[in-house]
């Protein structure tokens, strides 16, 4: 079975956004974990705007699932991830002032930069993901830089789901294939929600792991969070 994510960034915006601590992250985590999510996300970003690096510490002494920390592999974010040691590190090559992350990692241009920090948390005994777009060329880069795992980047597929959904699967197909023949797990994550989520796993049964954030809190305001988490496990089986 696909292992389901749940990235809690925007609890922390929400919190944020009054100050205290309501929403309470680590009771948020807690729950999503009972209620049969199989890991947690966060991306802290420099500027703490959602997740900050003391929610990373409290979350890791609750977090019983596999706790994935995504982020771009600056001094600071690897400072974070070698007193954590998460299940999952997710490098995202994100830049300081950016939303949300918008780009996979170039794997030809970065691959020194990259296979350095794979290095490094394979030591740690970190596995390494790497945020990527579905291209061949990148991803069999990714496989010669060492990761244990790639994040497909699904935004376009999202984007192009509801008008042709076997276009916008094509080059996911061929991505996940290439990754899986060349020893990688596959995840993915961004933009996938309840009304593309079931056709993207089909198509690509041996599926990872997905990471949803975004999607599963809007949904939360209707559906009510345990019932939204149920609703994205069936989707995911």
């Amino acid at each position: 079975m696909t292992k389901l994510s749940v990235n809690i960034n925007k609890f922390a915006t929400l919190r944020n956004a009054r100050g205290g601590n309501n929403p309470n992250l680590v009771k948020a985590a807690i729950d999503i974990e009972s209620f049969g999510a199989q890991g947690i996300t966060v991306h802290p970003r420099p500027d703490e705007r959602h997740i900050t690096y003391q929610d990373v510490l409290d979350l890791k002494e609750v977090v019983s699932t596999e706790f994935n920390i995504e982020g771009y592999p600056d001094d600071r974010y690897l400072r974070l991830v070698e007193q954590v040691k998460p299940t999952q590190a997710t490098l995202v090559p994100d830049a300081p002032d950016v939303i949300t992350s918008n780009a996979g990692w170039d794997t030809q241009k970065c691959q020194k930069q990259l296979e350095e920090v794979v290095q490094h948390l394979s030591k740690l005994g970190i596995r390494s993901s790497i945020f990527i777009d579905p291209m061949v060329p990148r991803i069999e880069k990714a496989a010669e830089i060492g990761c244990n795992r790639i994040e497909l980047y699904t935004e376009q597929y999202a984007t192009q789901f509801p008008s042709d959904p076997e276009d916008a699967i094509a080059s996911y197909l061929s991505a996940a294939h290439c990754a899986k023949e060349l020893g990688l797990g596959v995840n993915a994550g961004h933009d996938l929600a309840l009304d593309n989520l079931q056709f993207f796993k089909t198509s690509i049964p041996f599926l990872d792991e997905v990471s949803i954030g975004h999607a599963i809190i809007c949904d939360a305001i209707y559906y009510g969070l345990e019932n939204t988490i149920q609703l994205y496990l069936r989707k995911l089986k």
